[in-house]
């Protein structure tokens, strides 16, 4: 494709400048105070896709948050390619462990980003990752150089489980009819180290509730002769793991997708420093399942890890209290043929017949999702790889990755197409953490990346 980079170069401090805006918007899904700005967030994606060349864009009423769905068809007899991503973002919380503020980006330079990363909460998930695309069409009908029919499907819940998605999915199978689905909501190894992601963990989601007394009481009176349901909890908790780090919950297990040794013997080609992982992330050393490598816990085995615990008093200074109630919010990863409604079935059996007499238990489901794994036989991933060997001059190495998109199991299922995850983050990009970020360089590199894949996949469509 010609005058991609000469393209890229004139406007790029104006798709700089557009993704800073959209990122001033705080669109948080999880909460409802933020409810006006999604809203407004829809529209302005809205905007830009129709700026960047699509003829047909709408805003699409759901049960929950609005879809963003346009198209740009340019002949019936070509292959399609229908985009997804999200313009939701994860809470900013907690507010103090930010640099600078979540909803004012500012471009700062770092030891992996000397050109300079966009500071952000949503600056790598998913706005900047899924704003590449939209630039990418941009440049693509700005030069005459689209080579195919695309579709985009903007959400704006996936960081609350997509709950409107699949309503929609259903609904629409033949507006959203396509050959294959590109999503950038992944990562890569490194900056100088091209992947694909070929495999995702699906999702088990739940919150426990464990009740004592009828009220909150003195600890002096009653400490000793009541059970504490804070003292409880945090024993329930402790028994999910054994002493290697293996999850107790039964059958947890039993369709677990166990890799050959071959298999992880081509994972752990994979550059990785697990001196640079423990520097980057102040630790001085790993924890996991016994057995297994770093990469390997974070990609093709389960987890179960408590994502929040409460209960009680916790103001400043002191009140000894024993609580009513206490709580936790906990998350499971699972592999590729978990199902993640028979592992809550089996979670919530377990978590409730460990809890003694003296108190009561409640297990709420909140969400969930199925793994997935894409071959990469198929003309998707290969075009995917040429692309990545055209901009990096590498070729891309395929890599599980340890997040859940629950959403891509279900668009093989409803629009029986493939997905291809080509993701320009890095793990250091601190994506649902405090001082969220996306290096320039690598917005960039997706925007002229994303064309490619274009290219290639209409011609080998076509053989």
């Amino acid at each position: 494709m010609q005058n991609i980079k000469s393209y890229l170069e004139e406007h790029q401090d104006r798709f700089i400048n557009e993704l800073l805006e959209l990122l001033k918007i705080p669109s948080v899904s999880a909460d409802s105070a933020y409810e006006k700005d999604v809203i407004k967030t829809a529209d302005a994606v809205k905007n830009s896709l129709e700026l960047a060349g699509c003829d047909h864009v709408e805003i699409c009423e759901t049960p929950g948050y609005p879809i963003v769905y346009a198209e740009k068809i340019i002949d019936a007899n070509l292959p399609t390619v229908l985009v997804y991503g999200h313009y939701d973002v994860q809470p900013p919380d907690p507010i103090d462990l930010w640099d600078s503020p979540p909803f004012e980006p500012v471009i700062k330079n770092t030891e992996i980003h000397p050109e300079g990363a966009i500071f952000a909460r949503g600056a790598c998930d998913d706005k900047g990752q899924m704003y590449m695309h939209v630039k990418a069409l941009e440049l693509m009908t700005k030069t005459n150089q689209l080579p195919c029919n695309v579709k985009f499907m903007i959400e704006g819940e996936e960081e609350v489980g997509s709950k409107s998605l699949g309503w929609f999915v259903e609904r629409n199978q033949e507006k959203l009819a396509n050959d294959v689905i590109l999503i950038s909501d992944t990562g890569m190894i490194a900056k100088d180290v091209p992947s694909i992601t070929t495999g995702l963990r699906g999702l088990s989601y739940v919150e426990v509730e464990v009740t004592g007394p009828n009220r909150d009481l003195h600890s002096g009176l009653y400490g000793g002769a009541v059970a504490n349901p804070i003292n409880i909890l945090t024993k329930m908790i402790a028994s999910l793991h054994d002493e290697n780090n293996h999850i107790t919950i039964p059958g947890f297990y039993d369709k677990v997708e166990e890799l050959s040794k071959e298999e992880r013997a081509e994972m752990a080609k994979a550059p990785f420093s697990l001196d640079a992982y423990k520097k980057s992330l102040d630790i001085n050393a790993v924890y996991g399942e016994e057995g297994y490598t770093t990469n390997e816990r974070n990609s093709i085995r389960p987890t179960l890890d408590v994502n929040g615990i409460w209960g009680g008093y916790t103001g400043e200074g002191a009140k000894t209290v024993i609580a009513s109630k206490a709580y936790a919010k906990i998350s499971m990863r699972l592999v590729p043929n978990q199902d993640w409604e028979e592992i809550t079935t089996l979670f919530q059996k377990h978590f409730e017949s460990i809890a003694p007499e003296a108190v009561t238990v409640k297990v709420t489901p909140h969400h969930g999702g199925q793994g997935y794994v894409t071959p990469i036989d198929n003309i998707g991933y290969q075009a995917a790889s040429k692309a990545y060997q055209d901009t990096f001059g590498k070729t891309p190495i395929p890599q599980r990755g340890g997040g859940s998109i629950p959403i891509v199991s279900l668009f093989e299922k409803e629009l029986k197409s493939k997905t291809i995850l080509m993701g320009f983050g890095l793990d250091s990009d601190a994506i649902h953490s405090p001082n969220e970020h996306f290096g320039v360089w690598n917005y960039l590199k997706g925007i002229e990346t994303i064309p490619l894949f274009y290219k290639y996949f209409t011609e080998l469509s076509k053989q």
